[in-house]
């Protein structure tokens, strides 16, 4: 996967006392095990997406540190990802670490969009707080608010359009499952939330 870091939970806040990591894993892997052959799993490192093969006979979907953002986000990759991509490690996708120049990160950023719009958007499911992630601590100082931007225009998009299918099946059970009361609106969705 992008290795976006995710930061972890605070689990004093008590919007977030319920959220279970392991309850994600249980709706995600209830919902696409059988019909995708995919399951989420914990990883205790980098994020990274692994097809099946003669090793594995299910793909994997592994977030970094148990860190229920880090699951959100790699889901939302994998919710992305066509058939071929999903035939590859990681999507085939590039990827520099942390520390990258200010047009390398201008690339990262124009394969950030689609995913972190959709994290938002299952985050809400969820009742979840969202930030978005530059993941860049250590490179050349950007404005981030061209990114806020193309993240925020593209939720627009998924709500005037419609979510890719596994997404929408997703948003469905989680928001079932949290009992939230969100719907897939333009009106349950700032540009301010995103800071």
């Amino acid at each position: 996967m992008l290795n976006v870091v995710s930061a972890p939970i605070n689990s004093s806040d008590a919007n977030l006392q319920n959220l279970n990591v392991e309850d994600l894993i249980n709706i995600f892997n209830g919902l696409f095990s059988s019909t995708e052959n995919t399951r989420l799993v914990r990883g205790d490192d980098e994020p990274i997406y692994l097809p099946a093969n003669e090793n594995y006979p299910f793909s994997q979907i592994i977030f970094a540190h148990g860190f229920y953002a880090s699951a959100l986000h790699e889901i939302a990759h994998w919710c992305i990802a066509g058939e071929q991509r999903r035939q590859l490690i990681d999507y085939g996708y590039w990827y520099a670490p942390d520390g990258r120049s200010k047009e390398q990160q201008q690339v990262f950023e124009q394969v950030e969009v689609k995913p972190q719009a959709l994290e938002w958007v299952l985050s809400k499911a969820c009742n979840k707080p969202f930030r978005v992630s530059v993941d860049n601590l250590n490179g050349e100082v950007t404005d981030s608010m061209p990114f806020k931007k193309a993240v925020y225009h593209q939720v627009l998009r998924y709500c005037e359009q419609g979510l890719p299918e596994r997404a929408r099946l997703l948003f469905l059970d989680l928001s079932d499952f949290y009992a939230t009361p969100w719907e897939l609106s333009v009106h349950n969705f700032s540009l301010q939330e995103l800071g």
